[in-house]
């Protein structure tokens, strides 16, 4: 199976690499690796590793932590690779097909940010509609979000009286940004986590952005 792991560790020469030779010595393949963000000496990289059959991953948080420093944020099953440089693939796909836009880009934001899924809402009066909602989202149709409308992208607080039941028992993480305008907002869930970093949130707004110019209002 794959897992996608989110470490902490010292931003300095050599801290990957025993890392890696760490994971590498339960038998672990490292699939591929993405820095997410590098604050006050720390980075904070995501690992897509393959585990032999019959091996449970807290052997991963275990050969991880052994390196002095680092710290496991989460681990969970993740399929595929990183892969970050779709955001201009997935930029040209929405252009391409603009009438059906909005459904293009929810369905591959979760690739791109390592989210569970992802919905656009719309605001109507007291309550948000689904306006679209990628494969494994929720299927509620209706939200009650006193944030909204949206000036700008920020990670919100999962243990709110708003979220709803399920999502807080599974433990999701969310963040969101206004899509083109307040009132329209691309929310993406963690189910399980990991938290949503500074750098994530940024990349998620600059790429709401770019979209939003090519989406019809």
């Amino acid at each position: 199976m794959s897992f996608l792991i989110r470490v902490q560790l010292p931003d300095s020469p050599g801290a990957l690499g025993a890392v890696a030779t760490a994971l590498g010595a339960i038998g672990a393949d490292i699939l591929s690796v993405d820095v997410v963000e590098r604050v006050g000496g720390i980075a904070i990289d995501d690992l897509v590793v393959e585990l032999p059959g019959g091996r449970l991953p807290d052997v991963l948080i275990t050969a991880a932590e052994s390196v002095a420093g680092v710290e496991v944020d989460a681990v969970r099953p993740y399929a595929g690779v990183l892969d970050t440089h779709r955001e201009l693939e997935l930029v040209e796909e929405v252009a391409a097909d603009p009438k059906h836009g909005l459904e293009v880009f929810t369905e591959g934001v979760p690739k791109i940010v390592r989210a569970g899924w992802a919905l656009v809402v719309g605001a109507e009066g007291a309550e948000c509609t689904r306006l679209a909602a990628s494969t494994a989202a929720p299927t509620i149709q209706r939200l009650d979000l006193p944030w909204m409308p949206l000036a700008r992208a920020t990670v919100l607080d999962g243990e709110e009286s708003w979220v709803p039941a399920t999502w807080r028992e599974l433990g999701t993480e969310l963040a969101a940004t206004p899509l083109g305008k307040p009132d329209r907002v691309l929310l993406v869930g963690r189910p399980g986590g990991p938290m949503f970093r500074a750098a994530e949130v940024a990349r998620l707004a600059h790429l709401a952005g770019i979209v939003a110019v090519v989406l019809p209002d």
